[in-house]
């Protein structure tokens, strides 16, 4: 969730400064661009040097830079912001916060933010249940400003209780999250297949496709990204989703595919089949490798059962289903055709007479058609992009 977020991280004057070093490490390591801005005292508790090395930015202490003159701009900062994260957030930075007091460029960076504002509480005990306290973080949450709450346990002061910020791990937990939640297929589980089936020969032939699986892994990612749990059925691919949370199961043969989607589809709200799946399989398959004897060699194939009008026909009423057409004639009626008679909520249309659509290309072009006969053509795109594009289809149809 956190991936290619700009994140300003704001680091107040408290003991619990250490713990930034690994946050930043974190938001880093989840794919997020960190900027750290500290206040004066924090850095009487962590180094500027520290983070600016885990966050690969000059670390932002003072408004101006005195070497150069120049200022650090904290409205751009602010614009610039997916997310602003003051964690530790000391009683005194609440107070600010809570009162629009605004003494140091972190506090000024707060003002200018449009983005959400989360803010991980450190302080002892007294201080963490001092009625002030309590009424600066009703304050700043009644502003739309988010709690990260601190957890329980021994305090710098040697008490015992609440006071400690959140472990940087509850803190990347959290985000992701509360990020999660407010995505539009949020707690949606989704089945994708993607990629070509291999039918074998033998121990070391088969029959396949030149499917790369591109199209699939970026519908699952974009998936990903729209907050869905998203399960990839993959096909021989080299491809990798960049979407960490995708859990992906990987098959060879069209029998195995359809194990993998049976299993997988009744607890899904929605599946999008974009798999090139074989259409027909060896009726037998040799033990040992067959040898070149003869001038003419002939394989009897069998028609492999069809996944997506299996699942058309567990389709509950709903669950969205949709399927890919890849045509080389008579393009839209073969997709309606399709479309109708697997029981599909909607068909993603693409040509290989279309220059820079089809298998192995970083583009394609494609038309949607969903059950009520409507029509969307979409000009020639990146995958990422057609993805895209499909999967705000899926939102679009989706139970609430």
């Amino acid at each position: 969730m956190l991936a290619n977020k700009n994140i300003v991280l704001g680091v107040c004057g408290s003991i619990a400064a250490y713990k930034s070093a690994t946050l930043v490490r974190l938001m880093i390591k989840a794919g997020a661009n960190v900027q750290v801005v500290m206040t004066p005292d924090a850095t009487n508790f962590i180094t500027p040097l520290t983070l600016s090395t885990l966050s690969k930015k000059p670390v932002l202490v003072e408004y101006f830079i005195a070497e150069t003159g120049e200022w650090n701009n904290h409205v751009e900062l602010g614009l610039w912001a997916d997310l602003l994260v003051i964690a530790p957030a000391s009683a005194n930075t609440l107070a600010k916060m809570a009162n629009g007091l605004c003494d140091n460029l972190l506090m000024a960076v707060y003002l200018s933010a449009k983005c959400p504002v989360y803010f991980a509480p450190a302080m002892d005990l007294d201080m963490w249940k001092h009625d002030a306290t309590t009424e600066n973080i009703s304050r700043l949450q009644s502003f739309g400003n988010i709690l990260i709450p601190p957890g329980s346990g021994e305090l710098a002061s040697g008490l015992h209780g609440e006071g400690r910020m959140a472990e940087p791990e509850e803190i990347i937990a959290f985000l992701s999250s509360d990020i999660k939640k407010k995505l539009p297929l949020a707690n949606k589980k989704i089945l994708v297949s993607a990629g070509p089936t291999y039918e074998a020969i033998d121990p070391v032939r088969f029959i396949g496709n030149h499917s790369s699986g591109k199209m699939g892994f970026a519908i699952a990612d974009q998936l990903a990204l729209m907050g869905a749990d998203v399960t990839l059925v993959s096909g021989p691919s080299a491809q990798v989703s960049k979407q960490h949370s995708v859990t992906r199961i990987d098959v060879t043969s069209a029998a195995e595919m359809l194990e993998a989607c049976l299993a997988n589809f009744k607890s899904s709200d929605a599946c999008i089949m974009s798999a090139a799946v074989a259409d027909y399989t060896p009726v037998t398959v040799a033990s040992q490798k067959i040898k070149k004897k003869e001038t003419n060699f002939s394989i009897d194939l069998k028609k492999t059962t069809d996944i997506l009008g299996e699942l058309g026909k567990l389709k509950s009423s709903k669950q969205v289903l949709a399927g890919f057409a890849l045509e080389t004639n008579d393009e839209e009626k073969n997709a309606i055709d399709k479309l109708e008679r697997k029981n599909l909520d909607f068909i993603v249309l693409n040509s290989l007479n279309d220059e820079g659509a089809g298998f192995k290309k970083d583009t394609n072009k494609i038309t949607i058609i969903d059950r009520n006969g409507e029509k969307t053509a979409f000009g020639l795109k990146s995958k990422a992009d057609v993805a895209r594009d499909i999967c705000l289809k899926i939102a679009e149809l989706i139970t609430p």
